[in-house]
C-alpha cells in the first residue's frame, strides 16, 4: 500500500475536471436509482432534502404572513393549525434530522476514513428509498387534509378520533425513522471496521467523531419514537388505552416516551453540524483544532447526556418537584460539552491565519446563533423561568436559534466547503458571501423579536394575538422575507456553478483531510489505492512539507 500524499493546487487556468468520476462513470436513470455508491446516494439525498426544505419553508412563509396582522384573516384557524404542524414535521423529520448525515456524512465519511464505500451499500440505498416513501406519505397527508396536533403529536389531541390524518402522518415518520436508523448503523460499522491503515481513533477528523456520536443517538433513540407512534396508531384503530385518559391511558406517559427521543433528536441534528464547523474553522485558520481530544470526547458526552434530560420539556406537565430539580441540573450539565466546542473553536481562531471565504462566514454565523440559542436554553432549563416561558414564542425563538440558525448555517457552511470536491466546480465567491451575510441578518430579524414576544407572554401556535404584539410580528415577518432571499441565493448560484463555475482543482482550500487527496469529483472507488494515514489530523506543517517535496521533485 502506498502512503497518501496531498495533491497540490493546480493552476486554475489549465485545470480540467477529470472525465471519469462518480458523476460520469455510468449514465442513465437506473444507474442512479440502483447505485451503491455512497457519493451518488448522498447526491440523491441532497436533491431530496432540498425539495422538502422548500416545502417546509413555504409553509413557514404562510405562517409569517398570517401573523402579519393580529386577526386570523389569511388562514382559517384550523388550517393554520395544520400548516404549522406540517411545517414542523417536514422541517424536522425530512430536513433537519437527515440534512448533514445523509448528505455530507454519506459523501465524506468513507473518504475521511480512507475506505472505498460505506460498509453496507445496499442498506444505504434502502435508507434513501425509505426516506422518499416517507416523504411521499407526508405530502399525501398534507394534500389530503393535514394533521393539526402540532409536530409533537401531543396526547390526547393525537388520540382523539375526531382529529385529522394522525395515522398516516405517524406512519410516515415511522418509516422515516428506519431510514435514520439504517444511516446511523452504516456509519457506526464503517467507522469501526473500515478505517485505513494508520487511521487511529485520534487521527479521525472531528466531523467523523460528531457523526459517530449522532449515529449512536439515531440507533438507540429512534426506536423509542417508532414504538410511541405505533402505540398511537393502535390506540386509534384498535381502541386500547395507552395514552388517552378516556380509555384508562396516561397522557404523561406519551410525553416521557416522545421526549426521550425528541431531545436526543436535537443532538442528532446539531452534532453533525458541529463536526462541519470543526473542519471549516481549522482549515480557514490554518491551525489544528485546539484541544482536539476534548472536542472529540465532548461529542460523545453530548450524546450520553442527551438521553438524561428529556423531562425538562415537562416541568409544567405534572412531574414531581424533585424530578424537575434533577432534570434541571442535568440540563445545565449538558451545556458543558457544548461550551467546550465553542471555546475550543475560539481558541483555534486565536492567532490563526484567518481568511473569510464563504464557508467561514457561515461558520461564524453558526457560532453566534448557536451560542445565543444555547444561552437562552438556560432560561428554559431552570424551572422558575421555564414555567413562565413554556408555550410562548420564547420557545419558538430558542428552538430556531439552535436548530435553524445553528444547524442550517452549519449545513450551508459544509455544502460550500465541500462543493468543489463534490462537483469539481467553484461558485462565485462575492455573491455567496453576500448570501451568508443576508442569511445571518435575516435570521436575527426574524427570530430575535420572538424572544421579546415570549417574555411579554405571547403564546405560540395561535393564529390571532393581541394588537400590542403586532409591531414585533411585523419585524419578524419582514426578517423572514430577507431570510428567504438568503436561502434562495445558494440554490441559484450553486446550480449555475455546475456548468459555468471555475474548475476547482483537487484541493482548493489547501485542507489536510484524506478526502482532499482524491480528484475532484472523486473516483467511484474514492482512491486508486487504499491510503495510509501517516500524520495527525489537521497537521498543516505536514501539508507544507508535502507541497515543498512536490515542488522540489518538479
Amino acid at each position: 500500500m502506498s502512503t497518501a500524499t496531498i495533491v497540490s493546487l493546480p493552476d486554475q487556468s489549465t485545470a480540467r475536471v477529470p472525465k471519469m468520476n462518480f458523476l460520469t462513470r455510468e449514465n442513465g436513470l437506473l444507474s442512479w436509482l440502483l447505485t451503491g455508491d455512497h457519493k451518488r446516494i448522498a447526491t440523491l439525498y441532497l436533491i431530496s432534502i432540498t425539495f422538502f426544505f422548500f416545502i417546509g419553508g413555504a409553509l413557514a412563509g404562510l405562517i409569517r404572513l398570517e401573523l402579519l396582522t393580529p386577526q386570523s384573516d389569511l388562514l382559517a384557524m384550523d388550517t393554520y393549525n395544520k400548516v404549522f404542524t406540517m411545517h414542523g414535521i417536514i422541517m424536522i423529520f425530512f430536513f433537519l434530522v437527515p440534512s448533514v448525515p445523509a448528505t455530507l456524512g454519506n459523501f465524506l465519511i468513507p473518504m475521511m476514513v480512507g475506505a472505498k464505500d460505506l460498509a453496507l451499500p445496499k442498506i444505504n440505498l434502502l435508507s434513501w428509498y425509505l426516506y422518499m416513501i416517507a416523504g411521499v406519505m407526508a405530502i399525501y397527508t398534507m394534500i389530503a387534509g393535514g394533521v393539526d396536533t402540532g409536530w409533537t403529536f401531543t396526547t390526547p389531541l393525537s388520540t382523539h378520533y375526531l382529529n385529522t390524518h394522525v395515522i398516516s402522518t405517524g406512519l410516515a415518520i415511522f418509516v422515516a425513522g428506519f431510514s435514520s436508523i439504517f444511516t446511523g448503523l452504516n456509519f457506526i460499522v464503517t467507522i469501526h471496521k473500515m478505517r485505513c491503515p494508520g487511521m487511529t481513533w485520534f487521527r479521525l477528523p472531528l466531523f467523523v467523531w460528531s457523526n459517530y456520536a449522532a449515529s449512536i443517538l439515531m440507533v438507540l433513540g429512534t426506536p423509542v419514537l417508532a414504538i410511541t407512534l405505533v402505540l398511537i396508531v393502535l390506540e386509534r384503530t384498535v381502541g386500547i388505552g395507552v395514552f388517552d385518559p378516556a380509555k384508562g391511558g396516561d397522557p404523561l406517559l406519551f410525553q416521557h416516551l416522545f421526549w426521550f427521543y425528541s431531545h436526543p433528536a436535537v443532538y442528532i441534528m446539531i452534532l453533525p453540524g458541529m463536526g462541519v464547523i470543526s473542519e471549516v474553522v481549522s482549515t480557514f485558520s490554518r491551525k489544528r483544532v485546539f484541544g482536539y481530544t476534548a472536542v472529540a470526547f465532548s461529542s460523545v458526552a453530548i450524546a450520553v447526556f442527551g438521553f438524561f434530560v428529556w423531562a425538562h420539556h415537562m416541568f409544567i406537565m405534572g412531574i414531581s418537584n424533585y424530578a424537575a430539580l434533577v432534570f434541571s441540573l442535568l440540563t445545565m450539565l449538558v451545556a458543558v460539552p457544548s461550551a467546550i466546542k465553542i471555546f475550543n473553536w475560539a481558541f483555534t481562531l486565536y492567532k490563526g491565519s484567518i481568511t473569510f471565504e464563504t464557508p467561514m462566514l457561515y461558520a461564524f454565523g453558526f457560532m453566534g446563533l448557536f451560542t445565543i440559542g444555547g444561552m437562552t436554553g438556560v432560561f428554559l432549563g431552570a424551572t422558575g423561568t421555564d414555567i413562565h416561558l413554556t408555550e410562548t414564542y420564547f420557545i419558538v425563538a430558542h428552538f430556531h436559534f439552535v436548530m435553524v440558525g445553528g444547524m442550517l448555517m452549519a449545513f450551508l457552511s459544509g455544502i460550500h466547503f465541500w462543493w468543489p470536491k463534490w462537483t469539481g466546480r467553484m461558485y462565485p465567491e462575492k455573491i455567496s458571501q453576500f448570501a451568508a451575510v443576508t442569511t445571518f441578518i435575516g435570521f436575527n430579524l426574524t427570530f430575535f423579536p420572538q424572544f421579546i414576544l415570549g417574555m411579554l407572554g405571547m403564546p405560540r401556535r395561535y393564529a390571532s394575538y393581541p394588537p400590542e404584539f403586532q409591531v414585533l410580528n411585523v419585524f419578524s415577518t419582514a426578517g423572514a422575507t430577507v431570510l428567504g432571499v438568503g436561502y434562495l441565493l445558494p440554490i441559484l448560484y450553486l446550480t449555475w456553478s455546475l456548468k459555468y463555475g471555475a474548475v476547482a482543482g483537487d484541493n482548493p482550500w489547501q485542507a489536510t483531510g484524506l478526502e482532499w487527496m482524491t480528484q475532484s469529483p472523486p473516483l467511484t472507488e474514492n482512491f486508486p489505492q487504499i491510503p495510509v494515514m501517516d500524520h495527525e489530523a489537521y497537521d498543516y506543517e505536514w501539508l507544507e512539507r508535502q507541497q515543498q517535496q512536490e515542488v522540489a521533485s518538479v
